[in-house]
């Protein structure tokens, strides 16, 4: 079989997230994710997206998350999401999958309905949870939160 047909015949799943502290549960999302298909496409949020939804600014900027992702290898690419269309990608890449997190809700209410309006040929698979009551994302940032608190009364205080 020819290059040309395994490319059109190549499945693409599409993920998102802030990937700020990768841990054992993102690696655990992704590789959900790669036994959905050919070719996974991880989507970062911005750092405005990340300060909406979790009153935060990430730990890492967003170039930096891409890096670390991109450094991974984990994924097959890594795109920054579109400030102003949420659902850019989505329309560009027209994925065959996409896999969302145990956790993700914001802006997925009206998934179903775009893939409708855009004749996409995607599903919209919900991945099983990795051990959320260690490796989630804001469970590990608040460990850091405390441990800089921790060094910070101890430097005070000598």
């Amino acid at each position: 079989m020819s290059k040309n047909i395994d490319k059109i015949n190549e499945k693409t799943v599409l993920i998102f997230g802030t990937f700020d502290l990768l841990h054992a549960g993102h690696e655990n999302y992704i590789k959900q994710a790669r036994e959905l298909g050919d070719k996974v496409v991880a989507i970062i949020a911005r750092d405005n997206t990340v300060k909406n939804i979790k009153s935060n600014l990430p730990e890492n900027n967003e170039k930096v998350r891409l890096k670390n992702l991109e450094n991974t290898g984990w994924v097959d690419q890594v795109v920054l999401g579109d400030l102003k269309d949420k659902t850019k990608h989505i329309k560009q890449l027209k994925p065959n999958i996409i896999a969302l997190g145990y956790d993700q809700f914001a802006f997925t209410y009206n998934l179903e309905k775009l893939i409708i309006d855009y004749r996409l040929n995607t599903r919209i698979i919900r991945l099983k949870p990795y051990r959320p009551e260690i490796y989630k994302s804001s469970i590990l940032k608040k460990q850091i939160v405390n441990e800089r608190n921790e060094k910070n009364i101890v430097s005070k205080s000598q």
